[in-house]
């Protein structure tokens, strides 16, 4: 008896046993003595009894303390998946880096796994969360000993931001963040607006969805924006989807041109990697090469004319801060040991000349940089783009409107022009204009069949990198054309 009492001073003292009340503590300690001690069948039939009763409230704790937290989709593999399947595409396997499932999987932790289940929430909120321990998690592959084992594998335990995610895990969120206003992702287009934005598909298919993004208007919210276009998408594009299309890569608010959702959170998982694969695999190898995975094709309007018809522009991009600490912009740097950059390329090739100054150019963007084709046309080509005033301002104060090729047909489209939705306007700021709109456009992108490719995801003997691509074009935005028409006149 006496080492029965000395088993059950030190059971109690075992922290694990802390998160239970104090009867189950109680309870639990009784069973694992009388497995200990067996001295009757009295205490056989006591041990059971208890160990019932133990697990009933066991249960009972589970349930209330599951109730004050938000339940979030348990982690699957799949979700890297999609990441590793990206890297087919592009002709690349996990053999070929040394990388695994495994190693993949790792990199998902938990603070990018509840950013991506619950987009609605900032991620200084999340970040804040993780901070004051607030975030748990149940694992689906815990293990220990006996009774413990029993206790620990449902128990709910405190997780870090960067703790990596294990398959089946469970992430468990403050019940209060249900209570975050949502109107970011909550705006309720009216139905003109709906078919306007509706107007503006390219191509739909089960994987993505692809606009034709008009100048002016916004592809992401931020500072002093109250509606973007993936907000848009939220309301105008989901159809019969449970969730939204998400944005893969962007473009300048006042570019316009090819853009590309994913419709659900695998494909757009897929053509992230396809976008990265396709900067960071970027080298001379890749130049002139006519099966490119992917390809893009800008149409430019610039000021003056390149030096050579076509060529390649190799030229790292580095952000600055303006002397006023409120701007900032990106440049072109010469020593990028000393300077932070980004290794930059782009293609280009002359489409027609003009006796008036301007030229006419397709832009190839082998890398995806922040204003990449607009400072390599202003600093590297030394041609800015018509409309490009933060980086071609100079060349701009010299610019004189060009006369109007028809100023009766112009006046008519003018008083004729409908009212858009969003505050956009889309019938001025051709180069007939004092102050012209942007003429950077995304005409043409090639992109591989992502839909084909999850259908073919399981298949190991499949080349995906052999998979047909998607054709994509773009009309050019009224003002391009306008220009066009000038210039051809």
């Amino acid at each position: 008896m006496k080492m029965a009492e000395k088993g059950l001073s030190s059971l109690l003292r075992r922290p694990s046993l802390y998160s239970l009340t104090t009867a189950t503590a109680v309870k639990a300690v009784y069973i694992s003595i009388f497995s200990k001690f067996p001295s009757s069948s009295y205490s056989s039939a006591a041990a059971a009894a208890f160990k019932e009763a133990a697990e009933g409230e066991e249960r009972e704790d589970i349930k209330k303390e599951k109730g004050k937290w938000l339940t979030l989709p348990p982690f699957s593999s799949s979700s890297v998946d999609a990441s590793l399947l990206g890297k087919r595409i592009f002709g690349r396997h996990p053999s070929d880096s040394k990388e695994t499932e495994v190693d993949a999987a790792a990199t998902m932790t938990a603070l990018k796994w509840v950013l991506r289940c619950c987009p609605q929430l900032p991620r200084c909120l999340v970040q804040k969360l993780f901070r004051l321990r607030q975030v748990r998690r149940e694992s689906s592959n815990a293990t220990a000993a006996c009774l413990e084992s029993q206790v620990q594998q449902h128990r709910l335990t405190r997780v870090s931001a960067k703790d990596a995610m294990n398959s089946g895990d469970r992430i468990f969120l403050p019940i209060t963040v249900q209570e975050y206003p949502s109107e970011k992702n909550d705006y309720l287009c009216n139905e003109d607006e709906i078919n306007y934005i509706q107007s503006l598909e390219l191509y739909k298919d089960p994987a993505i969805i692809v606009v034709n993004k008009p100048p002016g208007l916004p592809v992401q919210g931020g500072i002093g924006i109250n509606k973007s276009l993936d907000m848009l998408a939220a309301t105008s594009l989901r159809y019969d989807y449970s969730e939204p299309p998400r944005l893969v890569h962007r473009l300048d608010r006042d570019s316009s041109g090819i853009l590309v959702m994913g419709r659900t959170q695998t494909s757009a998982t897929v053509l992230h990697s396809i976008f990265r694969e396709k900067t960071s695999g970027a080298s001379f190898h890749a130049v002139g090469n006519a099966e490119r995975i992917l390809e893009r094709k800008y149409w430019a309007l610039v000021i003056g004319t390149p030096r050579r018809a076509k060529g390649l522009i190799s030229a790292p991009l580095a952000k600055v801060v303006m002397d006023n600490g409120k701007s900032e912009r990106i440049t072109i740097v010469d020593d990028t040991k000393i300077t932070s950059s980004q290794h930059a390329l782009t293609e280009y090739e002359v489409i027609k000349s003009s006796n008036h100054g301007y030229t006419w150019l397709e832009l190839r963007p082998l890398t995806g940089r922040k204003h990449q084709l607009r400072v390599h046309c202003a600093e590297a080509l030394g041609t800015p783009i018509v409309g490009d005033y933060k980086y071609g301002w100079q060349s701009h104060r010299k610019l004189e409107p060009m006369p109007c090729f028809n100023w009766e047909r112009e006046s008519a489209k003018h008083l004729t022009k409908r009212k858009l939705p969003f505050g956009l306007d889309l019938e001025s700021g051709s180069i007939s204009e004092k102050q012209p709109h942007l003429h950077l456009h995304c005409r043409q992108m090639l992109l591989p069949n992502v839909s084909l490719a999850l259908q073919l995801q399981s298949s190991t003997h499949c080349d995906l990198s052999k998979l047909e691509r998607i054709n994509l074009v773009a009309p050019l935005p009224s003002h391009m054309q306008r220009s066009w028409d000038i210039l051809s006149s």
